[in-house]
C-alpha cells in the first residue's frame, strides 16, 4: 500500500469529496511531512509464543493534518502509538521525524493517554508548569506560560484546584494543556476521551477542534469509536487485526468546520459506512458470536 496521501487507497463506498474538500486534501498533499512510519513491525514472546502485534505498518502524517487510527480492540493501536512516541522500540522498521530516525522520547512529540496522568499532589497550574520548568524555565516565566495554556483549554478558575476536585473532561483539558505547554510540533494521543461519558466526550471534541485550529500542531489520533474518526480527521488510518496491518487509508469527504448537523449528509454516512465494513466485515457479522439460551416464557416476541 501507498504512504501517499492517496496512493494505494481505494475508496469503494466513500462519496467523493467536494470541489472545496479535494482542495484542502490538495494543500495537505503539499504540506511536509513530519512524520513517518516505515515497515512497523512489533513482535512479543519468543518459539511458539512469538506474537505479531504490528506487521509491516507504513504511513506518512502531513504538517497540521489530523489523522486518525482507528482500529478494533487489540488490534494494536497503542502500541504503535507508543512507538511513534519513542516509548516502546519496534522489532523491525523505524520511526522518521523530519526525515531522521526517531529513538526515543523526545520534546517534538506530547503525548495523552487515555487513563489520568495528572499528578495529584499538585494543582492544574502546576501539573501544567511541570514539564516547562524541567524545559529550563524560570518559575515566573513556567507560571506565566502555563496559565496561557490553562486559559486556552478554558480552566482559568480552576488553576489552583487538584486533580480530584477536576471532572475527567477537565482532567484531560489539563493533560492537554501539560502536553501543550512544551510546544510539541506532534500532539499523539492514545484514547483520550474513551473514558468519558457520551456528552462529555463531545464536548472534549469540541475543545480539541478549537485547539487544533488554534496551534501550529499536527495530531495523531488513536480511538476505536468510527463517529469520533470520522468527526475529527482529515484522514483514518484502519488498522485490521491478528496480526495488525493497514487495512486501508481513508480521505474524509466531509467539509470544515465540522458540527453535528454533518452526521446526516450522505458524505458522513459513506465514510461511517465504509469504515464499519473495515472493522467488522460482513462475513463477521452475519451471525452472533454467542448462542443464547432463551430465558422468558412470557409469550411477549420482541422481535
Amino acid at each position: 500500500m501507498g504512504t501517499g496521501l492517496t496512493a494505494g487507497v481505494e475508496r469503494t463506498g466513500v462519496l467523493e469529496p467536494s470541489e472545496e474538500v479535494r482542495n484542502r486534501l490538495e494543500q495537505l498533499r503539499e504540506r511536509p511531512i513530519v512524520l513517518s512510519a516505515e515497515g512497523i513491525t512489533k513482535q512479543f514472546g519468543s518459539g511458539k509464543r512469538l506474537v505479531t502485534a504490528l506487521d509491516d505498518i507504513s504511513f506518512q502524517v502531513h504538517r497540521r493534518e489530523f489523522l486518525s487510527i482507528l482500529g478494533q480492540s487489540g488490534c494494536g493501536k497503542s502500541t504503535m502509538i507508543r512507538i511513534l512516541a519513542g516509548l516502546e522500540k519496534p522489532t523491525s522498521g523505524q520511526i522518521l521525524l523530519d526525515g531522521k530516525p526517531v529513538s526515543g522520547p523526545g520534546p517534538e512529540r506530547g503525548m495523552v493517554f487515555q487513563a489520568y496522568t495528572l499528578f495529584p499532589w499538585l494543582t492544574v497550574k502546576k501539573n501544567v508548569m511541570y514539564g516547562i520548568k524541567v524545559g529550563g524555565q524560570s518559575s515566573s516565566e513556567a507560571e506565566r506560560q502555563a496559565r496561557e495554556w490553562i486559559d486556552l483549554v478554558g480552566l482559568s478558575k480552576f488553576e489552583n484546584a487538584y486533580p480530584h476536585q477536576l471532572s475527567g473532561g477537565m482532567k484531560q483539558r489539563v493533560a492537554i494543556a501539560r502536553a501543550m505547554a512544551n510546544r510539541p510540533r506532534i500532539l499523539l494521543m492514545d484514547e483520550p476521551f474513551g473514558a468519558l461519558d457520551a456528552q462529555t466526550r463531545g464536548q472534549m471534541q469540541e475543545h480539541l477542534l478549537q485547539i487544533w485550529k488554534s496551534i501550529d500542531v499536527t495530531i495523531v489520533f488513536i480511538t476505536h469509536d468510527l463517529d469520533e474518526a470520522v468527526y475529527l480527521s482529515d484522514r483514518i488510518l484502519v488498522l485490521g487485526a491478528n496480526p495488525s496491518c493497514v487495512a486501508d487509508l481513508v480521505e474524509n469527504p466531509v467539509a470544515r468546520p465540522r458540527d453535528r448537523s454533518q452526521v446526516v449528509q450522505p458524505e458522513y454516512q459513506s465514510v461511517l459506512g465504509h469504515l464499519n465494513d473495515l472493522i467488522h466485515p460482513p462475513s463477521e457479522k452475519s451471525e452472533f458470536p454467542v448462542k443464547i439460551p432463551r430465558l422468558t416464557t412470557v409469550g411477549d416476541d420482541v422481535e
